[in-house]
């Protein structure tokens, strides 16, 4: 993977990967930007909860869950001190629909973070995550389930 980013003055940033998609950084006023444009760190949660969610969603379909609408939401803790990383996260996903199976929601979360999300692979060694879940009904959106999956404990 190859990523350009290019200095648009003060705090500003403009780059592009591989996909030639032009994304923007900035910051906030307080460090001499003009709050213009999210934050690195709002970058690489975006990247874990994008690539978690995409597995989840593909999952769920190719299992033919009846899902109507779907979230993931990502809670993060950051040191206080420089340099501010991650200390813990939880990630929450919310699928809506009429018979969601709970186990192949919890079969599609498993595949994702033990298998085939990178970001997940990579920054769960970085720090703690929890990951809940909760299945709401397509009518009501009052909640049918909700859960947490454990991840399995390996040795690395």
């Amino acid at each position: 993977m190859d990523v350009q980013l290019n200095w648009k003055g003060k705090m500003a940033f403009e780059g592009a990967g591989d996909s030639d998609f032009v994304q923007k950084m900035d910051a906030g006023a307080a460090v001499g930007g003009e709050n213009n444009a999210a934050r690195p760190m709002e970058f690489i949660a975006l990247g874990l909860a994008g690539c978690t969610a995409m597995d989840v969603i593909s999952i769920l379909q190719k299992k033919k869950q009846p899902v109507v609408d779907f979230q993931v939401n990502f809670q993060a803790k950051r040191a206080k001190e420089h340099p501010k990383v991650f200390t813990r996260a939880v990630i929450e996903y919310v699928v809506t629909g009429r018979g969601v199976d709970e186990t192949a929601l919890l079969r599609a979360i498993e595949l994702s973070v033990e298998t085939y999300c990178p970001a997940h692979a990579m920054l769960s060694k970085a720090f703690p995550m929890q990951l809940a879940y909760k299945i709401l009904d397509e009518d009501t959106r009052g909640i049918l389930k909700e859960g947490e999956y454990i991840e399995k404990q390996t040795d690395v």
